[in-house]
């Protein structure tokens, strides 16, 4: 997630000098940016050492943007269109068996909610899109298409609104009488639901609208692919940093670092530890980094980010186990638990 500049102000990535001070980019080695956006962690790698980015974005219009600076770089910048959840695939397809270092700033980026006809925005009319690749069901088809129940669970598991029924309710109401297709027809109609009082800080569609976009793109489960995807390119010394905006997705790499850095212990402590149960990643820091007082100043957004990294051990990957990272009762857009 970047700061979005006014007229020719450069977007600026969220705890930036955080980010090179974890990976610690040296000459030769190869990066991995899984969620490239508008570049800015890509450039600072890139200048940080004589070293090398493959860049991946599900947005085409992101990698489209990117060409400017595979040019500026040229011979060191590989963009790749694609999800971060796959990166282990795109990577060895392009034939590197293993990197230095991998970075995910994990959500939405800023551009994308600038734009409104992208329709990610609860500020701005749009049509009810949400979707980063362009691909797939919008949030218009969830909208106008689920059931009263599993919108509920939808909006209650991925959102955390707290009258995630009464939204639902209201939503199945509004669409018997016309579907809902724009984002500002879908936040008035939220709003006049929960209410909002003068001193309230956020929108009362916040919730409901970041529920149907994580839900859209599969954030969740793209995140927990991408991080075992991160451990098996790591090289042993390999890095690992995570940006996250918010305590769905930070609660995901935390689990997964304290499973993978034998931090959550074994299921069975009277059981003997084997190869199996190796650390597969050392915490750099067993607590998670936050924004200086002076980023969040100067950018409201870096409030809630919150940066977690680990260095790869000798210890052969693991299976992703969902379950373990609090999957069970999550939605999936294919129908039942992710």
């Amino acid at each position: 997630m970047s700061v979005t500049g006014q007229g020719n102000v450069p977007h600026v990535p969220v705890m930036l000098a955080d980010v090179l001070d974890v990976l610690k980019p040296r000459d030769g080695g190869i990066y991995v940016d899984g969620t490239f956006g508008a570049g800015g962690y890509t450039r600072a790698i890139l200048g940080a050492a004589d070293c090398a980015v493959l860049a991946i974005d599900r947005d085409p219009s992101a990698i489209l943007r990117g060409r400017a600076l595979a040019t500026e770089f040229a011979g060191r910048l590989t963009l790749i269109e694609g999800c971060f959840g796959d990166m282990e695939r795109l990577v060895r397809a392009l034939g590197h068996d293993s990197v230095d270092g991998v970075v995910l700033d994990v959500g939405v980026s800023s551009m994308q909610i600038d734009q409104p006809e992208r329709g990610f925005s609860f500020q701005k009319d749009g049509p009810l899109d949400m979707r980063m690749s362009g691909e797939g069901p919008s949030a218009a088809d969830v909208v106008n298409g689920y059931e009263e129940s599993e919108l509920a669970r939808i909006i209650a598991v991925y959102g955390e609104e707290k009258r995630a029924r009464a939204v639902a309710r209201a939503i199945v109401k509004a669409r018997e009488a016309a579907a809902l297709h724009r984002t500002l027809e879908l936040a008035d109609l939220i709003a006049k639901v929960i209410g909002r009082k003068p001193q309230d800080k956020i929108h009362p569609a916040t919730r409901t609208f970041q529920a149907l976009r994580i839900f859209v793109n599969d954030e969740l489960g793209e995140l927990a692919r991408g991080l075992s995807g991160a451990e098996g390119l790591l090289a042993e010394g390999g890095r690992l940093a995570v940006v996250t905006f918010h305590s769905l997705e930070d609660r995901i790499v935390k689990r997964f670092l304290a499973e993978r850095t034998g931090r959550s212990g074994r299921p069975n402590r009277y059981m003997p530890a084997v190869a199996e149960d190796a650390p597969t990643f050392e915490e750099i820091a067993h607590k998670a980094r936050k924004a200086s007082d002076e980023e969040v100043e100067a950018n409201a957004r870096a409030r809630s980010a919150k940066l977690r990294a680990a260095i790869r051990t000798a210890a052969p990957r693991r299976p992703l186990d969902l379950d373990a990272l609090g999957f069970r009762a999550v939605p999936s857009l294919a129908g039942g638990a992710a």
